[in-house]
Order: structure tokens, then C-alpha cells, then sequence
């Protein structure tokens, strides 16, 4: 019995000690986290996002953390100036090709939780940029376990690691905006719909995000051609297809490009080159889908989310809790954290606790939801809590700079 439990212990032993070995690491590790994610969710089942507590209270003083997720605080791109005409002007004064298929330099297969690094490498590789997906996620993601990167952190990647370029990232885009931009050669990253073909734990909805690089059209057939990290180069997508898949996602949409394209960037964009402009149609956009259809649980969302940039938080709450009545994907909150920037302003804590805690239930790593579960703990003058959720926020990812304001704010009191 005592030698058959110490060749167990020493078999675990080896067993560990390989998978140190980076090459078996990075073979194993991600079967390793599925099996967790899947016993995890038989241990606590997975069930949907709870719907609103009845508890609001709009006076209650407001503490201000830092106001974006992101890498860092960038400014707004500069208005248009006063003598440039307000009209959206057209791109070009003759009609666009029935059809534009842009050279792809090397489609690449993305890495385990990798679809945004691996999608803007090959976007960047279109202008000659020679890193991968990996010289772009050891800067922005030093987990390999880290299951989301905002557009916010590609941008900043880009703007750093490919200066030559400018960046510029917009919602509320459409059909003929993507049609525009590849059509002037260049191609368009985006953040739409994902299904897995099979379930992480049980009575998975399937859902989740990936990022796309749009990179022809064909007017003909009524389709894009898209370069898909996951499923492969030249996928091919109709063109309601993918406006249904984007749609989750605010229709998100982020352009690269040399500063020899900005005037026809300018153009394309009209108005919507003013960040501010851009958000208030895509509100506006959000308005006519729910009054189109009241029940549309993402038209709802982007009101939510769309409201929260411009402050309007009592608004923004109310259509989140419109957007859970109806029913949220089980990761939409792996994604999307405009809930909790919207409750947190509103002192509607217990709300803001229960959504993080949600979240942190399908990913215990997500440092969005850690951050914003430490400022409800710290709302409810649970400093240690707060100061736990701060430093794991900023262990699954170090470059969290949200979460080091935090910490350094409730420990400096």
C-alpha cells in the first residue's frame, strides 16, 4: 500500500515536472484548462445572467476609478475642423468595383484565446510589419489563459509597435462602410459572433467573440470575403450574415492605415470621424432596432453601452436591465463591460456584484470583471476583499493599468 501511494506521488511529481517543460506546456495546458472549465461548470452550473434587483439610488456620491478597461487613456481623435463641410462626402466620385479581393501576406492560424493578436498580425502584415500574433500578445496579454483582448489594447499595440501607421477604431459601422474601406484598399478589423461546435460545460449556449479581418467583397453575390484566424483564409460571408454577427459588438469596427490614406479615411467616415458623432449614431442606430423590434436583446445592449460613453448612466442602466430581462449569451460579459461601469455609477451595487460575479463564474480570470467586483466590495467598505480582487486582477494580467490605480487608491486612503 505504501509503495503503490509513493509511485502514485511520484508519477504526479514527473508529471509536474514535465509540464514545466515549455513545449509540453504549451501542447497541454489549454486541454488542461477545458477539462476545468467543463468540471467547474458540472460543479456550478451554468445558468443565465440573473435578471435586475430593484435597487436603485441615483444621489448616492459617486467615487470616480479610473473611466476606460484599457491598456491605457488615449485622447479622442481631433474633430474635423470648422471649415471642413459637416456632409458625409463620398470616397469617390465614381461608383465602387463589383468586386475587390485585397492581398492577404500570409493568413495565420491563432494560438490558443489568440483570435485578436493573431487577426491584427496579418491585418499589420498587409503594410509590412514582420512580428506575429506572439510579438503582439506577450505585449498585451502575458497569460496564455486570458481569454479576451479589446479592440482598445489592439489599437494601442498598433499605434506603439507599427507607428508608421494610423489607428482609429469607430462603432456603429455598416455594410457599405466595410464595402468603402476595402474597395480604397484597405481592409477592416472586426469584432462579431463566434459558435463553438461543441459545448465547454453543460447547457453551453455555444456563444462567445472573435475578431475578423474583412478583406474583399463581391456585390454579385452579396458577400464578404474574410480572413477568419479560426476557420480559415478567404471564409466567405453574405453580407446579412455578417451584419448579424457583428451586431453584439456595437458593430465594431478598427482601421489601420499609412498616413498617405488619412483624406480618403476622413472621407469615408464624413462625420463619424468625430468619436463622439460616431457614438450617437450608433445610438440612434440601436433606437430604431429596438423600435423595430423591442425584444432585440443586442440592440438594447448597444443603447447601454453607446449611453455609458456619453455618461448618461441612469439611461444606460435601465437598457442593460432590458437587455438581461430578454436573455444575454452566458460570455457576453467576457467581452462587454459596459453593465458595470453603468450600475457602479448608479450605486446600484448589489446589481454590479451580481454581473461580475456571473462573470467571474465563466471566467475567473477576466480582470474586468475582477477589477469592477472590487470596486462593488469596496462600495461596501470591504477594503481587504477589494484589495484581493484588485492584485488578481492585475495577476492574470500585469499590464492592467485600470487595476493598479485601483489598488493604489483604496491602499493610499
Amino acid at each position: 500500500m505504501i509503495f503503490t501511494l509513493a509511485v502514485i506521488l511520484g508519477l504526479l511529481l514527473v508529471g509536474l515536472l514535465l509540464y514545466q517543460i515549455p513545449a509540453i506546456n504549451q501542447r497541454l495546458s489549454w486541454r488542461l484548462d477545458i477539462a476545468l472549465t467543463y468540471l467547474r461548470g458540472v460543479v456550478s452550473p451554468v445558468e443565465a445572467i440573473p435578471t435586475p434587483v430593484a435597487q436603485v439610488s441615483p444621489t448616492a456620491p459617486a467615487l470616480s476609478p479610473t473611466p476606460s478597461a484599457t491598456l491605457t487613456t488615449e485622447p479622442s481623435p481631433t474633430p474635423l475642423p470648422a471649415d471642413i463641410p459637416t456632409e458625409t462626402p463620398l470616397p469617390s466620385p465614381t461608383p465602387l468595383p463589383e468586386k475587390v479581393e485585397l492581398p492577404v501576406l500570409g493568413w495565420e492560424q491563432q494560438d490558443w484565446n489568440n483570435c485578436g493578436p493573431a487577426a491584427l498580425s496579418m491585418y499589420l502584415h498587409y503594410y509590412g510589419w514582420e512580428g506575429d500574433q506572439f510579438s503582439i500578445s506577450n505585449e498585451l496579454k502575458p497569460v496564455r489563459g486570458d481569454r479576451n483582448v479589446n479592440v482598445e489594447e489592439l489599437a494601442y499595440f498598433a499605434r506603439n509597435y507599427a507607428g508608421w501607421l494610423n489607428t482609429q477604431y469607430r462603432v456603429g459601422g455598416d455594410i457599405e462602410l466595410l464595402k468603402q474601406f476595402v474597395a480604397a484598399e484597405i481592409p477592416v478589423l472586426i469584432e462579431s459572433s463566434f459558435f463553438f461546435a461543441g459545448q465547454y460545460w453543460p447547457n453551453d449556449d455555444l456563444w462567445a467573440a472573435h475578431y475578423l479581418l474583412v478583406t474583399g467583397y463581391n456585390e454579385a453575390r452579396g458577400v464578404f470575403l474574410v480572413q477568419d484566424t479560426y476557420h480559415g483564409p478567404d471564409q466567405v460571408l453574405t453580407y446579412a450574415e455578417l451584419d448579424e454577427y457583428w451586431q453584439p459588438f456595437n458593430r465594431l469596427y478598427m482601421l489601420s492605415y499609412l498616413p498617405a490614406q488619412e483624406e480618403t479615411v476622413r472621407a469615408i467616415l464624413g462625420e463619424a470621424w468625430d468619436e463622439a458623432i460616431s457614438r450617437q449614431q450608433a445610438l440612434d442606430a440601436a433606437q430604431v432596432e429596438i423600435d423595430a423590434d423591442p425584444e432585440d436583446v443586442y440592440a438594447w445592449f448597444n443603447l447601454g453601452t453607446n449611453l455609458v460613453y456619453f455618461e448618461r448612466y441612469e439611461e444606460a442602466a435601465q437598457a442593460y436591465d432590458q437587455a438581461r430581462n430578454i436573455g444575454l449569451p452566458q460570455r457576453m460579459l467576457r467581452y462587454q463591460f459596459g453593465p458595470f461601469f453603468a450600475y457602479f455609477h448608479t450605486n446600484r451595487i448589489d446589481d454590479l456584484l451580481t454581473v461580475t460575479k456571473y462573470a467571474l463564474q465563466r471566467t475567473p480570470n477576466s480582470e474586468e470583471a475582477l477589477l469592477w467586483h472590487g470596486w462593488g466590495l469596496y462600495r461596501q467598505s470591504d477594503i481587504n476583499g477589494a484589495v484581493a480582487d484588485f492584485r488578481a486582477a492585475l495577476e492574470a494580467n500585469r499590464f492592467y493599468l485600470d487595476a493598479q490605480y485601483a489598488l493604489d487608491f483604496v491602499l493610499n486612503q
